[in-house]
Formats: structure tokens, C-alpha cells, sequence
């Protein structure tokens, strides 16, 4: 059964938030709030954690995994962008968009896309998710909650943790948040393309 952390949205308690982040450095899986719904949350470093998530989430290989950031300065550790990426980006972040960018050699092989290695990249607009990010000193490696054949998006907090209670070591809850997946969009060409339209406004085309 998995450890459930009730967390103020608005003013997360920082000792609730060292006790997820022990558990992120000790390489468990957790599912935590965003503005965009729940997700999986582990470190860049925690390989079983990722296959953990690419079992119960039925992924193949290479999958399209995002890193959940503090701040820009933080994103250009991980990923690179240019100056266009990086005014569309300070424009529209921290909030529901996810950014696809050529990865850094910070970025583990295991968990950038083998063709281009490129990596997803947002900052998400919740002070949960955000602290802990903080807390950890490095990007939160996430991957959307969601099971095969199940539908969280809309569930109320005390049926996601039912359903997903036996696939993570601890839930982080904030209470309802988002309900509308990120606006995906890839900086890796010019012009820049729009591959899943979510809860961010497209509004630069």
C-alpha cells in the first residue's frame, strides 16, 4: 500500500515535502500534482522507477518522458534551446505546455527519444510540484497518470489514489487540480509544431 502525503496546495509544508523527496532520492515512484492533472514523478536516476512506469503504463521503449523543472535556468541544464525557443517558452511558462528540445548530455540515454534524443521539458504552474522540484535541487522526471484501458482525468483524489495504490510508493495529495492534459508542442524545427493541443492557448502561429 502506498504512503499518502496530504499536502496544502497552496502552502505546501515543507517537512511533508522533504518526506517526498527522501522517497524520490531513495529511488521510489510517486505520483504527484500538477496543473495538469497527477503524474509519476522519480529521478532522473532512478531506472527502476522507469520501468516500473513503463510496465504499469505499457510503454515501449523510448517513450516520450518530460522533465518537470524549476525555471528556465533549469531547462537549459537539461535541454537546449535557442533564442526563439527560449522567448516562446518565457512567455508562456510556468503553465500547461510541455516543450520538446534537443537533449543535454545531462539527460540519460535510457530516457531521451532515440531518434533526435530529444526530451520533453515544462514548468509546471503548482507550488506543490514546484516545491518539490526545489526540494530535490533537479528536475522531476514525469510521465502522465495514466493506466491502459483507464480514464483519471476528472476522478476525484480519493479514487486515483484506490486506483492507483498498488503501482506507486507514495501519492502526494494536493486535492483536485488540473483536468486537461499540456499542450505539446515541438521547438525542435522552425516553424514549430504543434503535436497534442491541451489547456495551453496556442496563440504564436
Amino acid at each position: 500500500m502506498a504512503k499518502r502525503l496530504i499536502i496544502h496546495p497552496q502552502s505546501p509544508q515543507q517537512r511533508l515535502i522533504d518526506q517526498a523527496v527522501t522517497a524520490l532520492r531513495a529511488g521510489e515512484l510517486i505520483a504527484y500534482p500538477t496543473d495538469s492533472g497527477y503524474a509519476f514523478g522519480f529521478t532522473l536516476d532512478s531506472k527502476t522507477a522507469l520501468d516500473r512506469v513503463a510496465r504499469v503504463r505499457q510503454l515501449k521503449a523510448r517513450h516520450n518522458y518530460t522533465l518537470a523543472c524549476r525555471d528556465l535556468k533549469q531547462v537549459g541544464q537539461y535541454a537546449r534551446l535557442d533564442d526563439a525557443a527560449f522567448r516562446l517558452m518565457r512567455s508562456h511558462l510556468p503553465g500547461p505546455y510541455t516543450f520538446i528540445l534537443p537533449a543535454s548530455g545531462l539527460v540519460p540515454k535510457r530516457v531521451a527519444t532515440e531518434k533526435r534524443r530529444s526530451i520533453g521539458v515544462r514548468i509546471p504552474d503548482h507550488r506543490i510540484a514546484l516545491a518539490l522540484i526545489e526540494a530535490l535541487g533537479e528536475p522531476l522526471l514525469s510521465s502522465s497518470l495514466l493506466l491502459p484501458e483507464i480514464d483519471l482525468y476528472g476522478m476525484e483524489i480519493d479514487d486515483i489514489v484506490e486506483t492507483i495504490d498498488e503501482h506507486v510508493d507514495l501519492i502526494v495529495d494536493g486535492g483536485p487540480c488540473g483536468l486537461a492534459p499540456t499542450t505539446v508542442v515541438s521547438l525542435l524545427d522552425s516553424p514549430f509544431e504543434v503535436l497534442r493541443l491541451g489547456a495551453g492557448v496556442v496563440d504564436w502561429e
